[in-house]
């Protein structure tokens, strides 16, 4: 009896002990002394890779990303007319944000919102249906050119024009108004006078010092408004250029549908001077003709 119980608390104590650890000899030499047998190798299943084909794959990844990013994120433009300057000079390049104006519903956590008053966007021409003979013009294709201006005006607001103000619901738009003339059609404006700028004026416009107000035909009682003032259908956005003297915006060829904004303007990403003459050479014309004051700066 007492060997047998003891027999089977000694076996019960046996088996509860932890297993010896491997000795460190042990991954040099096996339990007889010999040397342990080399691993066997695994290749890699399929055909072995060769540099083309790498250089070939790394090329497509880096396409598709640059296509995606190009359709849904970022895209660049050249500015080829004076209308917004000397905000948005001739020649300047910029990159677009298409993301924060995506259509559909804007989630919390997403840098999208609402399009705003003030904003600059870069949108495709809708065209003038009051006078589509300016529209034969090939720099000047409807639905195909690309347009940048500013957003004056919001769905369901009454626009009318008194002199140099916008009045947006009764009130004039708050804008900081300097005068400028134009002494080269591709150089930015002559600053004539400057004012101080007063609280909540974010941005500038420039008029000519000889300004004469003018006839718009959006505001005509056959177009849109009814003679002086007209109101912005929903999802369309009333648009104008900063060198108000010299733009053809919403005032005369009406609104912007929502679908047909891309983005809005975020900075310039590269500036040439095409006012300046030419050195007869390319590589010295990038050099010394670039605006190199104007890279990198934010558009507001």
């Amino acid at each position: 009896m007492s060997d047998s119980s003891t027999s089977e608390v000694s076996t019960g104590v046996a088996e509860s002990k932890a297993a010896p650890k491997a000795s460190v000899f042990s991954r040099v030499f096996s339990r007889n002394g010999h040397g342990r047998a080399p691993e066997i190798e695994t290749k890699p299943t399929g055909p072995p890779k060769s540099v083309w084909r790498e250089y070939f794959e790394s090329a497509v990844v880096t396409v598709i990303m640059a296509l995606f990013g190009m359709t849904f994120v970022v895209q660049a433009v050249k500015v080829p007319t004076g209308s917004m300057q000397n905000t948005i000079t001739i020649g300047d390049h910029l990159l677009v944000n298409k993301f924060i104006f995506a259509p559909g519903e804007t989630l919390p956590f997403l840098p999208q919102r609402e399009i705003r008053r003030g904003d600059i966007i870069v949108f495709k021409y809708p065209g003038n249906k009051y006078d589509p003979h300016g529209d034969d013009r090939p720099d000047n294709k409807p639905i195909v050119t690309n347009y940048v201006k500013r957003v004056i005006g919001l769905p369901g607001d009454h626009i009318r024009m008194e002199g140099r103000n916008v009045m947006v619901n009764g009130k004039p738009l708050l804008e900081h108004q300097l005068e400028a003339v134009d002494n080269n059609d591709k150089a930015p404006l002559d600053i004539k006078s400057t004012t101080a700028r007063k609280p909540g004026e974010a941005y500038e416009v420039y008029y000519n010092p000889d300004f004469v107000e003018g006839d718009y035909p959006i505001f005509r009682k056959d177009h849109e408004g009814d003679g002086r003032e007209l109101v912005i259908p929903p999802g369309k956005y009333f648009v104008m250029g900063d060198n108000r003297n010299n733009s053809e915006d919403s005032r005369y060829w009406g609104f912007v549908p929502r679908e047909l904004v891309i983005g809005r303007a975020m900075f310039v990403y590269w500036s040439y001077d095409e006012s300046a003459p030419s050195n007869g050479n390319p590589l010295f014309d990038f050099f010394l003709n670039t605006r190199w004051s104007r890279t990198g700066t934010m558009v507001k």
